[in-house]
């Protein structure tokens, strides 16, 4: 119950709080940390993004579940990771490590249906639009620096 139940609400509370309104989230800019952290991870934001969108597509990404930016134990690196159903990486034995999240994506149908109907990389490529990445580069600092997750509301 707790793994379905606690992770569905910190997995949503986590999502709702990185997006912004489009006309807002065109204002919000990635800190030099994170630019710093995304180049050296990947070597560009437009890779990053690419790499983020082939892992969300319906092959990499099976079924319902989430596809995330981690930051990694050390602090130093940005990770991919997909995850079923409300798995998340801060959990033990999903991933390689455990990671903290500072930008997710929930790839459940319901997310998308009613917009995009079976279209997920319509939706996924879309989710740039609404990202706030002030809060993604506020998740970040505050991973980087504690070593922890990111607190939700609620």
């Amino acid at each position: 119950a707790y793994r379905n139940s606690g992770r569905g609400h910190y997995n949503h509370a986590f999502f709702w709080d990185e997006m912004a309104p489009p006309d807002q989230a065109k204002n919000t800019k990635p800190s030099a940390q994170l630019v710093d952290l995304i180049n050296a991870s990947f070597g560009s934001m437009d890779e990053m993004k690419s790499k983020f969108e082939a892992l969300a597509a319906p092959g990499a990404t099976f079924g319902s579940g989430w596809v995330w930016v981690c930051v990694n134990q050390k602090g130093d690196e940005l990770k991919l990771v997909n995850t079923p159903n409300q798995d998340n990486p801060l959990m033990k034995g999903v991933a390689d490590e455990i990671m903290f999240p500072i930008l997710g994506l929930d790839v459940w149908e319901h997310a998308y249906y009613l917009k995009y109907q079976n279209r997920r990389p319509e939706y996924v490529s879309n989710f740039w639009n609404v990202v706030n990445w002030d809060k993604v580069s506020e998740n970040c600092a505050y991973v980087v620096e504690k070593h922890v997750g990111v607190s939700v509301r609620g």
